[in-house]
């Protein structure tokens, strides 16, 4: 029994407590939220609760894989992913005009979301690898791996998934060193090509933009969600209507309110000072991260903690934006927030490797 007890000490001393915490307390608001937003459907409530056990069930795993190990599962994991998405593309399954998922028989799953995390792991691998003589064809080799999935994932179409994932290939070039001429020289390329690109764009990819610019050309159409959702949080105003009382989210005028807008419904129900101490909450995660990421003693620790962070921040803010109707409908779920298995245990597994960096930070220098 000593022993046995002793194990789980060891086990749970891996986990960070600011982390944790923060973490519990984003995934006992979202239970509350999503138990309204559902019209407390048992099925739902337990959903979510079965999805976030298995969640940080996988966060504490990972926290307890040494960074060394971490660095070395990412050249496989990258491969995988990269092979994967080659088998989407050739036999994927089609789900409303998008290829995006990959059928095994018992299972369906979207390979791009494995792309996540073993793009950024293998990323840092290849850089701690080449730390002590880092020049531009390493930044160059970086690129290449970063546009590979990017482009591959793009042409499913899946554009909200695809901008995460170079979202975060950039915070790792960024953080490992890209020179600042590079990075704007890129941002005044990218701006000089959008007329051209708008014209690759799929047809609903450039009326969701079209219908950013102005929802009510299509008020029961493309426009439907962004008007619903600003009239949600709108409505709400400095307190809030109050838990389980927002009449758009229990008339069922939000769509998707327990994943992709589930933001709307928190704005409702707890308004502007809710939204606020939401998203101090990201940031407060945000923060620990990056001081995790400077007290790193090895790049790959700095480059995975740091980026893992801005990534969560990343989601927050678009899906926040999205929501609010300053940003165009792409998909991307509410970090911690939205229900849904696949993306908390892949948010979950972020968290676990940032507490690996954290706790493993004497391992390491030695």
């Amino acid at each position: 029994m000593a022993r046995s007890s002793h194990w789980i000490v060891r086990r749970l001393s891996h986990l960070d407590g600011i982390l944790l915490v923060l973490v519990l307390v984003l995934l006992g608001i979202s239970l509350a939220v999503v138990a309204s937003a559902s019209g407390q459907s048992p099925a739902r409530i337990s959903g979510h609760l079965i999805n976030m056990g298995l969640a940080l069930a996988v966060m504490l795993v990972m926290a307890n894989v040494p960074p060394h190990i971490l660095s070395k599962v990412g050249p496989p994991l990258y491969v995988a992913g990269v092979v994967l998405l080659i088998a989407v593309a050739l036999f994927g399954e089609v789900r409303n005009g998008s290829r995006r998922w990959l059928d095994l028989g018992v299972v369906a799953f979207q390979p791009s979301e494995l792309l996540k995390l073993a793009l950024p792991l293998m990323m840092a691998w290849y850089f701690q690898r080449n730390e002590g003589v880092l020049r531009a064809k390493h930044f160059l080799v970086g690129g290449a791996m970063l546009l590979v999935p990017f482009f591959l994932i793009l042409r499913q179409p899946d554009l909200g998934t695809a901008l995460m994932i170079g979202a975060s290939g950039f915070y790792l070039l960024f953080f490992a060193g890209l020179p600042w001429k590079v990075m704007v020289g890129g941002a005044v390329l990218g701006g000089a090509s959008l007329p051209v690109l708008w014209n690759f764009m799929h047809d609903y990819q450039q009326r969701r933009v079209l219908t950013l610019l102005d929802p009510s050309s299509d008020p029961l159409g493309a426009g439907y969600h962004i008007i619903q959702s600003t009239i949600a949080i709108g409505s709400g105003g400095l307190f809030g209507k109050g838990w389980m009382q927002g009449t758009q989210t229990q008339l069922d005028f939000i769509p998707e309110r327990t994943t992709d807008f589930v933001f709307a419904v928190f704005g409702e129900e707890f308004g502007y000072l809710g939204a606020i101490l939401l998203v101090g909450l990201y940031l407060a995660i945000v923060a620990r991260g990056l001081v995790i990421a400077a007290r790193a003693p090895t790049l790959f620790g700095r480059l995975m903690a740091a980026t893992l962070s801005l990534n969560l921040f990343t989601y927050a803010f678009v899906n926040m934006g999205m929501v609010s109707g300053i940003l165009p409908v792409v998909g991307v779920p509410l970090p911690l927030m939205s229900y849904g298995g696949t993306a908390l245990v892949t948010l979950l597994l972020g968290m676990g490797i940032l507490m690996s960096v954290a706790t493993h930070r004497q391992l390491n220098k030695t």
